[in-house]
């Protein structure tokens, strides 16, 4: 992969765990002991599919190389997603957003992404 960012979207509850305990442990997370993420190529599809609605999803973008290995793996048609299994800790994020709503509900990524 030649990805040098990976992307973790967090609705407002989870994004307020996430900072009162420095991880991220979303309930899909926590039930198959990984940690979902997307590349860039993917990560406003996942947005559309899982986040639609819900206001105040937060974005989180982190350097691959302040994280412990990825696997890659086939999701989504066969197409690989970023996998961390391991803690996803918040303090390694080198940016984040609090996405708006486009007039669908769906969250729009930031242009600078």
């Amino acid at each position: 992969m030649n990805n040098t960012h990976v992307y973790k979207l967090l609705t407002l509850p989870d994004w307020e765990a996430a900072k009162a305990s420095g991880a991220t442990a979303t309930a899909l997370d926590r039930k198959d002991r990984y940690v979902h993420l997307s590349a860039r190529n993917t990560v406003a599809e996942t947005a559309r599919l899982h986040y639609a609605g819900q206001k105040d999803v937060r974005l989180l973008e982190f350097a691959i190389t302040d994280l412990p290995p990825l696997k890659w793996e086939p999701s989504r048609g066969g197409i690989m997603f970023p996998h961390l299994y391991g803690t996803l800790e918040i303090r390694h994020a080198c940016r984040q957003w609090t996405l708006a709503q486009d007039s669908h509900g769906i969250p729009v990524l930031p242009e600078d992404l």
